[in-house]
């Protein structure tokens, strides 16, 4: 124990060791919990991606059975959304939303820290759910019945997993909306926050309103397991497809809970290096609100094959196609606050940019799979493998990479190594490429997704993606490297450490106009 003084000059004893750890209600503290932990599940799914691309190195069955092949694509799926990118966000939300809206901590701080521990008890379950009999192999990660209605008891170790992982997410919110909306500091009104708050308050609410809906989702198949209701036993009078329309209500925004953050991330990265203040950020605040509130119209766009009336099909393809105007928007005013601004490119302002480059190629492919004709050619497809790895990697990893490192001095008080975080950018982003790109080709040339063997004619195409998975999962080890050095000491962050003011510095010091603006053109002499 260390006995603390607070401010009053009352004497507290403050646990030290494993106890300071799991007794915590500091934000930054927790924050670190959320990032150290993701970062491990980061490593776990990614040994399941490297099992799966091994397994699709070649034709035929070389290393995995099939049924295992489909407990690691589960597995992966599961643990890459609910175990490394949505934790990630939180831990980012922690560490930055009272340092930025200038609160002493999260609201609930006890909430807070119960919210991070039900995550690893979350993550055990999920993981020995493979060791189970029977496995996790309830046919992918939206674990649709009969395949999830049937199976051994891990299909119930998977689900319940779920199940508290729903729950760390919805305290989290809730912890996240009140701390925003009840301790801004005074002057601190909601068009003055950064963006990347704005981001977050409208990713609290969307996950606020559409986990409850996952949760009935998952109660109604544990129910038709074990208690022998029928929701989606058709023999019993149930309907399978309506939990394809429950899941993909919550499934759809889950995408943009996972990605709305990054777009909060990037406009404070971009800003910075840019040495200007965000272009248009009353019209970002209204686009993330617009995206969150699309993104609740549009789920059936998933659901294109399932014999849905040609009215509906339309519906859904609108809608769905809406949604690329306020991503548009978003788009164009990074690219405006880059114009003619005093840009630098640090490891940040790399992945950012890389962020934004992939990124609209994930979203021109979206558009592809919005269009109910095409989309009936593609689905199930690796054409929607690489659609949504462009959107969830190059989108939401990079963007964490791109945070992780603007952070990163201000977590730890010391420099990471900018040398060796370009190696990481550009290695990243050629082996993702790599990976990625080539499964446009395989899913229009028309190999499913979920298959451990396939046709010969898909051979050199999966080749190359397997190299390139490979060479990005390894390249994510100079990543760890990066942060224990930087961790551990090395140069002193500066008490400024970028050189461009921060996106909270523009809006609230009256500091003079940059250079090169939209306002002020700079004078030719």
């Amino acid at each position: 124990m260390a006995v603390i003084q607070d401010v009053h000059g009352h004497t507290h004893d403050h646990p030290t060791g494993i106890m300071r750890w799991l007794t915590t209600t500091n934000h930054k503290d927790i924050g670190t919990l959320y990032l150290c932990f993701s970062l491990a599940m980061l490593f776990v799914g990614g040994f399941l991606a490297m099992g799966i691309r091994a397994e699709l190195f070649m034709p035929g069955i070389q290393i995995l059975e099939p049924e295992v092949f489909n407990s690691f694509t589960t597995l992966h799926g599961l643990i890459m959304v609910f175990g490394a990118v949505m934790p990630a966000w939180v831990g980012f939300a922690n560490w930055q939303i009272p340092l930025m809206i200038g609160a002493p901590d999260m609201a609930f701080a006890r909430l807070n820290n119960w919210s991070f521990w039900l995550l690893p008890i979350a993550a055990l379950l999920l993981i020995t759910s493979f060791f189970v009999p029977g496995g996790a192999a309830a046919g992918g990660w939206t674990f649709y019945p009969p395949l999830s209605t049937q199976g051994g008891i891990g299909t119930d170790m998977m689900l319940f997993a779920i199940h508290i992982f729903g729950m760390s997410s919805i305290m989290g919110s809730i912890n996240i909306i009140t701390t925003i909306l009840n301790m801004r500091a005074p002057g601190m009104t909601l068009m003055k926050m950064p963006m990347f708050v704005w981001s977050w308050l409208i990713t609290a609410y969307l996950l606020v309103l559409v986990m409850p809906v996952l949760a009935g989702a998952v109660t109604m198949v544990i129910t038709d397991r074990n208690f022998g209701t029928s929701f989606f036993n058709a023999a019993g009078g149930g309907d399978p497809v309506m939990f394809q329309h429950i899941f993909w209500f919550f499934g759809h925004p889950e995408v943009y809970i996972m990605i709305l953050p990054a777009f909060g991330v990037i406009s404070e990265v971009i800003a910075t290096f840019s040495r200007k203040p965000l272009f248009g950020y009353t019209s970002m605040v209204y686009a993330i609100a617009a995206i969150a509130l699309l993104s609740c119209f549009v789920w059936a766009h998933h659901m294109f094959t399932v014999g849905m009336p040609v009215t509906g099909q339309l519906f859904f393809m609108y809608a769905t196609m809406l949604i690329a105007v306020p991503t548009g928007v978003k788009v164009f005013n990074w690219t405006a606050t880059m114009w003619r601004g005093s840009m630098t490119f640090e490891t940040p302002m790399l992945f950012a940019i890389g962020f934004i480059v992939l990124f609209v190629i994930g979203g021109f492919s979206g558009v592809v799979c919005a269009i109910v004709p095409v989309d009936v050619q593609v689905q199930d497809t690796y054409y929607v493998i690489a659609h949504f790895h462009y959107v969830l990697v190059s989108g939401a990893l990079f963007a964490l990479f791109a945070g992780a490192y603007y952070w990163l001095p201000k977590w730890t008080g010391h420099m990471y190594s900018e040398t060796l975080g370009k190696w990481h950018f550009w290695l990243s982003m050629i082996f993702f490429n790599v990976a990625f790109f080539v499964q446009h080709f395989l899913g229009l040339a028309g190999m499913p997704r979920r298959i451990p063997d396939y046709a010969l004619q898909f051979a050199d195409f999966n080749m190359i993606s397997s190299i390139g998975a490979f060479g990005f999962g390894l390249t994510q080890l100079l990543f760890v490297y990066i942060v224990i050095k930087c961790v551990r000491g090395g140069e002193k962050a500066a008490d400024k450490t970028w050189e461009g003011a921060t996106t909270l510095e523009w809006t609230h010091l009256p500091s003079p106009a940059p250079y090169h603006s939209f306002e002020t053109p700079p004078v030719v002499k």
